[in-house]
């Protein structure tokens, strides 16, 4: 297995770095994030413009072609600034859902409108009571001579607010936790039957808990009896992306923290000239650098055999999950009182690291579906 990048690759990472660092500082994400978009319009546009929204997109339908390796090296840089944009609702979900599930007439219809940057999508799955499983779904579609009719709830549907399509994960038949009977349902986000209650998350994002009364299906995205192989398959993807978001904020965490260590005195000397300090971050390094490893085993193994691709993508989510946690506390810990405050980034980087760790799954119930994939 190789683990070099190519010379395309490399020149992707720096160029992203690069804008971020130019347009993307911690001044400029407190003030966006505070906005009612929660994110940055113009910025939308101009990742558009650079290609980024159409990276992982096949070339057929505007897109570059790419896999979950230069994804990866996206989510890096945009977790090492804390990004905002709606780029995993719309292009790792979204998208994902579509070249995943979708027919060739409506991968043509919806792929290049996300590349351009017109077209916002959001993942309506999670439902009260489920528990991370994906299968546990009773939100229905129902078919008569109209087409498909949605009625049900939906929670925490991430970047739902500026979204103009949604893809509703509903049981067409059998019983509320079975693996058969699911399907995947394109809705307009602001159609006839869709009730929406906004809110900021923990981390500063923008999600709602979204009620369908009879909302009419503009599409059913392949089989309507048996998405779940899909949703599997582009959730693992999804985790991939996070895990590679999640180092890139604990890198800024190590780099952050390690910078203050060398700065703030204590007793007339630097306080990582204390050796307690120094073992401390150099505990946070090897946390980050081990889950970094796993992140780019998972993102390599995304296109193995389904079971393959399950279990490096659930151990990648237990070890960023708890990587994310200790580094998080340490870094607080670290700068005292002032590292929970919203002057300093510790704080905010913490927040979507816990984030992170809970979307899909936190760490415990990965470690239980690692288990049970490795029976």
């Amino acid at each position: 297995m190789d683990f070099n990048l190519s010379e395309e690759q490399k020149l992707l990472a720096d160029s992203v770095e690069s804008w971020l660092q130019d347009k993307y500082d911690f001044d400029r994400w407190r003030k966006l994030v505070k906005t009612d978009l929660g994110y940055s319009e113009e910025n939308w546009q101009t990742m558009a413009e650079l290609g980024w929204l159409c990276i992982p997109l096949p070339e057929d339908h505007g897109g570059l072609g790419g896999g979950s390796v230069d994804t990866m090296l996206l989510a890096e840089r945009f977790g090492r600034h804390l990004v905002a944009e709606p780029y995993f609702s719309t292009v790792i979900l979204g998208a994902g859902l579509i070249m995943a599930a979708g027919d060739a007439k409506q991968q043509a219809e919806y792929l290049p409108q996300i590349a351009e940057g017109k077209a916002k999508w959001a993942f309506a799955f999670a439902e009260h009571g489920g528990r991370f499983a994906l299968n546990e779904v009773r939100t229905k579609a129902v078919k008569d001579a109209g087409g498909w009719f949605i009625s049900g709830k939906k929670i925490v549907v991430r970047d739902a607010p500026s979204a103009s399509k949604l893809i509703v994960l509903a049981r067409t038949a059998g019983g509320d936790a079975d693996e058969t009977g699911l399907g995947l349902f394109v809705v307009d986000a602001n159609g006839a039957g869709v009730s929406r209650q906004d809110y900021r998350t923990v981390d500063n994002g923008r999600a709602a808990d979204i009620a369908f009364e009879k909302a009419p299906a503009l599409a059913v995205l392949g089989d309507p009896t048996g998405a779940l192989p899909a949703v599997e398959k582009v959730v693992d993807q999804a985790i991939g992306y996070l895990a590679a978001e999640a180092v890139g904020a604990m890198a800024a965490l190590h780099e952050t923290t390690l910078a203050y260590a060398k700065t703030r005195k204590q007793f007339g000397r630097a306080i990582g000239e204390f050796q307690v300090i120094q073992h401390r971050l150099v505990d946070m390094m090897m946390q980050l650098e081990s889950a970094r490893s796993l992140s780019l085993l998972a993102n390599l193994k995304m296109d193995a055999p389904a079971k393959e691709r399950a279990k490096a993508a659930a151990a990648a989510k237990v070890q960023t999950g708890r990587s994310g946690r200790f580094v998080g506390q340490q870094a607080v810990q670290l700068h005292g009182g002032m590292g929970m405050t919203d002057e300093l980034n510790v704080g905010h980087y913490m927040k979507r690291l816990m984030t992170i760790d809970t979307l899909f799954g936190h760490a415990d119930h990965h470690q239980r579906r690692f288990a049970a994939l490795s029976d």
